[in-house]
């Protein structure tokens, strides 16, 4: 039987779903409710200063986001993070201190506890855990230590899921991670084994080297734009009304064979009415952690050091920033020459009360944190911006089997229907690129 593709999302996820389609020759078209492609990913140029509204950049992590960039080198150019940034810093006692890069930094840190140090040398002889659902908080106690916790894996889950620990569990929200002790035994054994691994040439360019794209991420969003074909995206669609019988879907009077959808778990009753009430109670009780991004720009930069990445906040140090880049040591052309451009995060599933507060009142309460942290007398941005998302990023907690069985039956139940998107899989750019490749591939 012909295939025949509706899309429902036109952000990373659908876009890259009907990139390959159409690549296949499989008819594909995307609905999408506002005026755009792209979903969260958004970058603008004003005053020299080149700024995103989402997702500030990616990871090489997986082959399927190394591929789709090769595939789209003739019409983007890639930006790799510079070397210099490749510091990452933690606030600790009103300072930043640099998370260990080699053995010498790892014993002189002051971020670890003594007693945490000494524990990670017996680390690869602990046996692994037995709890499927067990959080990343308690997962990390076990096996390196509380100070671990405090000031490595607490900030990097606020850097990645803008989450809290002790909700995530480690199986859904770090699958690498449970991989490793689950099949290893260890972390330390199996990084260490997984290095010694033989690589074909393209897993060679997994380098998890942070990325861009020259002009910005959404430059990306065009290049799949101008592959797919803007006559086989419908924008503004705002209520669209699915329709299914005898295993065929109907979206205006146009019959498909198969309707991917990739929104957020919230949408989906309404979107699939054909569905039963009681199959999406699993799904539709997905957390996300509201995110507010604060862009700050400065032509003429009298503050502190920025050769580094950028900086994560601990709970425990009690500020109202999460983390914040320095996009302009990170990437080059992103500021005016002797200024920078830094993006910074507050609020998260911790601080969740922050989201609806207003714009103005949000400066203020960044401004302290800000000018104590970036060494600065005074706080007067030649640039900036706020831009609030309630329902930023999903929370992969212990119901997330019961979501991923609901999920498999509803496919079951309706075949032809595909669940996509960050309610399953990961939540970072390369999760979905490769997401979508799978579900492409399937298909084809």
């Amino acid at each position: 039987m012909t295939k025949k593709v509706a899309v429902i999302g036109a952000g990373i996820t659908g876009l890259t779903i009907a990139y390959y389609l159409k690549k296949a020759g499989i008819p594909v078209k995307i609905f999408e409710k506002n005026n755009r492609a792209g979903g969260v990913i958004q970058s603008s140029l004003k005053d020299g200063f080149l700024y995103e509204h989402g997702p500030n950049s990616g990871t090489l992590s997986n082959i399927e986001i190394v591929q789709l960039l090769n595939e789209l080198n003739s019409d983007i150019e890639i930006d790799i993070a510079q070397s210099a940034s490749k510091k990452r810093l933690i606030w600790k006692n009103n300072r930043w201190e640099a998370l260990p890069s080699g053995l010498w930094s790892a014993i002189r840190t002051p971020l670890f506890t003594f007693y945490d140090k000494l524990r990670v040398l017996g680390e690869p002889f602990r046996a692994p855990g037995t709890n499927p659902d067990e959080t990343v908080a308690a997962m990390v106690k076990r096996r390196l230590g509380q100070s671990f916790l405090d000031y490595a894996i607490d900030p990097f889950i606020s850097g990645i899921y803008a989450g809290d620990p002790d909700y995530l569990v480690t199986k859904y929200a770090l699958p690498k991670l449970y991989t490793l002790e689950q099949t290893y035994g260890s972390f330390i054994k199996g990084a260490y084994k997984k290095a010694k691994q033989p690589k074909t040439a393209l897993e060679k360019q997994v380098t998890k080297d942070i990325f861009s794209i020259k002009g910005g991420l959404e430059n990306l969003v065009k290049a799949l734009v101008k592959h797919i074909g803007d006559e086989h995206i419908c924008l503004n669609r705002k209520n669209i009304n699915i329709n299914y019988n005898k295993n065929k879907y109907f979206i205006d009077n146009q019959e498909f064979t198969h309707v991917i959808s990739a929104v957020q778990a919230q949408a989906l009753p309404k979107l699939l009415p054909f569905v039963p009430s009681n199959m999406w109670l699993d799904i539709t009780n997905l957390r996300y952690a509201p995110v507010i991004e604060i862009g700050l720009g400065f032509k003429h930069w009298q503050g502190g050091d920025l050769k580094a990445f950028g900086g994560l906040v601990p709970m425990k140090e009690h500020k109202n920033i999460l983390g914040l880049l320095f996009m302009s040591s990170i990437f080059k052309n992103r500021a005016p020459e002797n200024g920078a451009l830094f993006t910074l995060f507050i609020g998260g599933l911790k601080r969740s009360e922050l989201i609806e507060m207003p714009k103005t009142k949000l400066l203020e309460l960044v401004a302290k944190d800000f000018k104590q942290m970036m060494q600065l007398t005074d706080f007067n941005p030649d640039m900036q911006f706020v831009k609030s998302y309630k329902k930023a990023i999903a929370q992969y907690g212990a119901d997330s089997s019961k979501r991923l069985k609901s999920i498999d039956d509803i496919e079951k139940t309706f075949p032809g229907l595909i669940l996509a998107g960050s309610i399953r899989d990961g939540v970072g750019l390369a999760d979905r690129v490769k997401q979508a490749k799978q579900i492409s591939n399937a298909l084809i």
